[in-house]
């Protein structure tokens, strides 16, 4: 038998059914049934549709506290750095946080771990083996492009880690990935336009086809998760045998409190143009059929017990504001700038509703959430799972230190940047501070002022640095070049 995932349960009893396990099990997803690894032994569980009496702590229960004023900086993490999401941002604030305080990385020899293959713990540089040869120096961050694999990961990183990632609205990823990977996926490279695909997807997409995980639920299969059955490619037969997508009944688990959003299995075709709360959320968002609902909650309930924070795009500053609450970090950590954003799109996370948008924007939007079903769900859950924390952290804390985080951000920009903002990369002649140019948009970067201080300097050189440069930088750091032995006087003259 051949695992996809390894899943563990947090400690404490859990109730599935009518049985009870003992603490700390680990289940096994199989292409078939789902498995129970207890102590060595393999119990074989009832079927999906048991998912309902699982009990998982909720991931935004805020953390116990000690009675002192202060708690100790967390410097143990793990992000999963998904694609097109805003986690570019995220990784420079990250890459600064660690090299200011001497932090080991796990890093990839080149910049993705293997990626879009599931992540190996032998991909890591300078890793050993436990019981291999030498002592295995413990590494702090884990935080480049992957295909999460728990497994994998717990080799590398302890399991008291922080977990983190981003999601962003499935929408406007599909706007930004079709842009940027249209020379990769084929499904896109195939299309006129993400209108054109959007209107028809499976006269250009195939399931399994060369980069075309970029065009359908890219968030999914960033996190590892398994497929349903339906969609999986089947051999000989490259088209699911039916729509997934197809108007149905199905809906997500139900939740509470003002923000939570209902799945409206009609809406999908007509979006509903209000705004909830201010927030800009949709007051009905788009449907889908989860024809494997049970399975879909299955991935949803373990995303929730291994991660301890899931950001939203959207939200993106009160997303930081409670990452810094959470790892005890100063507001100070977590400010920076935006890193790997497209010229012409939006500058910064902006929350995406339908207010204001075209008829065929809002066509797009909700085609989009449709075609990337399994992403939306996952949209949904963490949004929902957000706003929680934020009711348990209070809503007037939380603006105050949005704002006060907002002007900290536009006081380093000025005083940092040329202009104050992001340059199309024409003007950025210092290769150490141009981004990586790829897709069919330019990505912005940033050039420093003249006349900074030495120390002034410094800091915003790590905060307008982009992603590639600084894992380079890092890697020097961390893996110096060897020098050699200095030549001997009779060795330097010719014979």
């Amino acid at each position: 038998m051949s695992p996809h995932l390894l899943l563990p349960i947090p400690p404490g009893a859990v109730t599935l059914g009518d049985s009870e396990v003992a603490p700390c099990p680990l289940i096994l997803f199989t292409s078939g049934d789902i498995h129970l690894l207890l102590r060595a032994r393999m119990f074989l569980l009832p079927s999906l549709p048991r998912l309902p009496g699982l009990q998982l702590r909720q991931p935004w229960a805020p953390s116990p506290r000690p009675a002192v004023s202060s708690c100790p900086p967390r410097q143990r993490l793990v992000f999963l750095k998904t694609h097109k999401s805003g986690s570019s941002s995220v990784l420079n604030l990250l890459h600064r946080y660690g090299d200011r305080h001497g932090l080991r990385f796990a890093l990839p020899d080149r910049y993705q771990f293997g990626y879009p293959r599931l992540f190996q713990a032998s991909r890591v540089k300078g890793y050993r083996p436990q019981g291999g040869v030498g002592t295995q120096t413990p590494f702090h961050i884990l935080c480049h492009h992957m295909r999460f694999n728990l497994k994998e990961v717990l080799q590398v990183m302890p399991s008291d880690s922080f977990f983190f990632s981003i999601v962003r609205d499935p929408a406007a990823l599909a706007r930004s990935a079709f842009s940027y990977y249209k020379s990769t996926s084929s499904a896109f490279r195939k299309a006129p336009s993400l209108a054109a695909f959007l209107a028809s997807p499976r006269a250009f997409y195939r399931s399994g086809a060369r980069g075309d995980h970029y065009a359908r639920n890219l968030l999914w299969f960033d996190f590892g998760l398994p497929f349903p059955p339906e969609m999986r490619p089947k051999r000989g037969n490259p088209r699911p045998p039916r729509d997934p997508n197809a108007p149905g009944t199905h809906i997500l688990p139900s939740a509470t409190g003002p923000r939570a959003q209902t799945i409206d299995s009609n809406a999908v075709f007509q979006p509903d143009s209000t705004v909830a709360d201010g927030h800009g959320q949709t007051g009905s968002p788009a449907s889908l059929d989860l024809g494997s609902s049970s399975f879909i909650q299955w991935g949803l309930a373990w995303l929730d017990s291994v991660f301890d924070l899931v950001m939203v795009a959207e939200y993106f500053d009160e997303s930081l504001v409670l990452l810094a609450d959470a790892l005890c970090w100063g507001l100070d950590d977590v400010v920076g700038f935006v890193h790997n954003a497209q010229a012409g799109g939006e500058q910064g996370h902006n929350a995406v509703g339908n207010s204001g948008l075209t008829p065929e924007d809002r066509q797009l939007t909700a085609r989009a959430r449709a075609w990337n079903n399994l992403d939306w769900a996952l949209y949904v859950h963490f949004n929902r799972s957000l706003w929680a924390r934020i009711e348990q952290y209070g809503q007037s804390r939380l603006e105050s230190a949005v704002a006060k985080l907002r002007a900290r951000r536009e006081a380093l920009a000025k005083h940092c940047l040329e202009g104050g903002e992001a340059l199309d990369p024409k003007y950025i002649s210092d290769r150490r501070f141009r981004p990586f140019q790829f897709g069919s948009a330019k990505v912005l970067g940033y050039r420093l002022r003249s006349g900074l201080s030495p120390h002034d300097r410094e800091e915003c050189e790590r905060l307008a640095t982009p992603e590639l440069q600084y894992k380079d930088k890092l890697d020097a750091k961390q893996f110096p070049p060897t020098v050699s032995a200095p030549l001997k006087a009779s060795q330097l003259l010719s014979p």
